[in-house]
């Protein structure tokens, strides 16, 4: 199962966990028990209700500290963490909440000049603020989704009254979280990610991750955040998929370089002479040539040389230094490749080169034309057959 996060009004802790309960709400019930177990059922309160916009429902999920909860701010990542540690929580929920604690440790460290132990929260230490994170991360471990993926984020405008004072948004340390990743601009102004919402992105995803899943969509969930934003609702929507596992192919996938070029202004005898230094070349998979009509109708020769990406410099030297032309086009294309081998086969005291590919269905050889000596076209072609019968016989014998 893979889950997708699309950001439409942006993220925060309580926005992530009120999708996935929108989308899960047999895991609501769980919430108290992590609390609970965690220590914090005297410290805070947790609430989901459905909630309509006007233009979309949807749930929404709010912790509230207790009036009497103390020590509410300024709690350093240490703390955090080995109050997290020395709970008697699930180890998976236990390390998904600490790693998101570290992300954002990390990049308040970097922030401010200090280590990450010495980092003091604010907010994100408030008892709620911890909350969310140990909900959020229970969502995660219990979710049953084995992927996820996010979509553009939303980059926000204005500031954000932090215990820092005033900051730009977004606030240093989301910035810092996310870089890499891909942000859109759109009107509405106020904090679209919050830097608890930015260590889940983070815990959960990379900024390869940005794409559109494939798989069969299978469900759907609507999670309110808390500020309202005009003509935006401020959700993140939360999609679950189902999994399609690509059926098993015989073939591998690869990327190459398709480097063209024309010539007609080559004789015959040099070009034939560079093309074979060209074709021979260890950087080169394969060489093509064809002719054409070139400009004023003069007859040319086009031709394309294929290679690997890490190649490409190379061998656009080696053409120039092999061939009269003074440009060459470039192109990259997927490949589809047959498994294959390369054999020496012995027969009769001679030692014959032969190749065996993996075709769908089927294992097929093909013994290399310039070793068949013999004379006729019939003694060939029966070599030929008892050899690459041979090799199917022993590339069998080899798995």
């Amino acid at each position: 199962m893979h889950i997708h996060l699309d950001l439409v009004g942006g993220l925060s802790g309580d926005m992530f966990i009120s999708g996935m309960l929108d989308v899960f709400p047999e895991l609501a019930d769980g919430l108290n028990d992590v609390i609970s177990t965690a220590g914090f059922e005297d410290l805070v309160t947790l609430s989901l209700a459905q909630k309509n916009d006007g233009i979309l429902i949807g749930s929404h999920f709010t912790v509230k500290a207790a009036a009497d909860a103390h020590g509410h701010h300024h709690r350093h990542y240490r703390e955090i963490r080995r109050i997290i540690s020395e709970s008697p929580l699930d180890t998976p929920t236990r390390d998904a909440a600490i790693d998101i604690f570290h992300i954002i440790a990390e990049a308040e460290a970097a922030i401010h000049d200090k280590p990450v132990e010495d980092v003091a929260f604010h907010e994100v230490g408030a008892w709620d603020s911890i909350a969310d994170v140990l909900c959020a991360a229970h969502l995660i471990t219990t979710s049953g989704a084995t992927s996820f993926s996010v979509s553009s984020l939303p980059l926000g405008r204005g500031q954000v009254k932090t215990a820092h004072g005033m900051l730009p948004i977004p606030a240093p340390a989301p910035a810092l979280i996310l870089k890499g990743y891909a942000f859109h601009f759109d009107e509405p102004e106020g904090e679209r990610i919050t830097p608890t919402g930015a260590g889940i992105i983070r815990h959960l995803t990379q900024p390869d991750d940005q794409v559109t899943h494939r798989g069969r969509l299978i469900k759907t969930g609507i999670g309110f955040g808390t500020r309202q934003f005009p003509g935006l609702s401020n959700i993140v929507r939360v999609m679950v998929f189902d999994t399609i596992e690509p059926a098993e192919t015989k073939w591998l996938q690869d990327e190459v370089i398709a480097l063209e070029f024309e010539l007609d202004d080559q004789t015959p005898e040099d070009l034939a002479t560079a093309i074979d230094a060209i074709r021979t070349h260890t950087a080169v998979l394969d060489v093509v040539q064809y002719g054409v009509l070139g400009k004023k109708g003069r007859q040319a020769i086009s031709v394309r040389v294929l290679t690997r990406p890490a190649d490409e410099n190379i061998v656009i030297t080696l053409c120039f230094e092999q061939t009269t032309t003074l440009g060459i086009r470039r192109a990259q294309y997927a490949r589809s490749i047959l498994r294959r081998a390369a054999d020496n086969v012995e027969y009769e005291g001679t030692g014959y080169r032969i190749k065996t590919a993996e075709r769908p269905g089927q294992k097929t050889a093909k013994v290399e034309m310039d070793d068949l000596t013999a004379d006729s076209h019939v003694e060939r072609e029966t070599l030929r057959r008892e050899l690459e019968a041979k090799a199917l016989t022993i590339s069998s014998e080899k798995q």
